[in-house]
């Protein structure tokens, strides 16, 4: 199912959490759903769901923009803070929740079974809720989620709490969910955006600031060079001052003042080691440290939502 929204708006009060946005994700496409806190990710995942109606704009699903249970029934969703009955057995629980989404009730045992199977509960499946680690929580969230096989899957914060080998595995299972599904995957950590997901969107200020894969993010982003330098010889302030001198440089930001290390953008094309060697060497300074840094999707993030 493909989903489009359209200059979609949500106020609380005075402050727009989500101001006019607007893009689309086809079916079978991971897109990764990426900004600071408050920035209006989660808001417009409620909006996504149906749990909250937009001020203004329209959501697309496939050909329908009504807000009905045909359409929820469509949608699987894994909200930040997993909601869940403690008190009861996971197994019971999933049963539940398949009874939930209509699953037809003779094909509700053999859902219960495939979601204990590919979410990895089979050692937990007869505990309580309660019992189980904040992990395994995770993947019941996850399990009722996709329980009734939903065309879109909404997952806010997925593998929160889960360690490393669960975050592979869960991973895998996003990514083979994608094949089939619309899925809209937010999270804050960036390794695994890169792992999982085959777009991303970076909201910044209820606003979309950055739309496109990985690769057109880095490209974007190209012309620009990060290097870290530490020099000594002179106080902070003065050795800043001379940086900012450096014909070609963008930015130099002091990062660690007791060890006096600078972090320093420029343009790729510019020989920026060697005007800063030089630069120290006029200015009687100690360069104790040069390491040049590649563009990562963090430093790509924090250039596009950084106040």
């Amino acid at each position: 199912m493909d989903v489009r929204i359209d200059n979609l708006t949500k106020s609380y009060g005075n402050q727009k959490a989500v101001d006019s946005i607007s893009f689309d994700i086809k079916s079978g496409e991971i897109v990764g759903f990426l900004g600071p806190n408050g920035a209006g990710k989660t808001t417009t995942m409620k909006m996504l769901t149906q749990y909250m109606q937009p001020d203004s704009g329209t959501i697309w699903y496939d050909n329908s923009s009504s807000y009905d249970v045909d359409i929820r029934r469509e949608i699987g969703y894994l909200p930040e803070h997993n909601p869940l009955y403690e008190d009861m057995p996971v197994m019971d629980y999933l049963a539940f929740a398949a009874a939930l989404q209509s699953v037809p009730q003779s094909e509700v045992p053999s859902r219960v079974i495939e979601m204990v199977r590919i979410c990895g509960l089979d050692v937990e499946k007869h505990k309580k809720i309660g019992e189980l680690s904040k992990g395994y929580r995770q993947r019941v969230g996850l399990a009722q989620a996709i329980i009734h096989n939903p065309k879109v899957l909404i997952l806010d914060e997925p593998t929160t709490g889960l360690d490393p080998n669960q975050i592979v595995e869960i991973r895998e299972l996003i990514r083979k969910l994608g094949r089939e599904k619309t899925v809209i995957l937010s999270t804050h950590i960036l390794p695994e955006v890169e792992a999982t997901c085959d777009r991303i969107l970076i909201i910044n200020k209820g606003k979309i600031a950055a739309d496109g894969t990985v690769q057109q993010l880095r490209k974007q982003s190209e012309g620009k060079s990060l290097l870290q330098v530490r020099i000594e010889g002179a106080p902070v302030e003065h050795i800043a001052e001379g940086l900012r001198l450096i014909e070609g440089l963008q930015k130099v930001l002091l990062v660690d003042t007791t060890n006096k290390r600078f972090e320093i953008e420029s343009n790729a094309g510019d020989a920026v080691n060697r005007l800063v060697y030089r630069a120290c060497v006029q200015n009687h300074w100690d360069l104790l440290e040069m390491i040049p840094f590649e563009t990562k999707l963090e430093d790509i993030f924090r250039d596009l939502t950084i106040n």
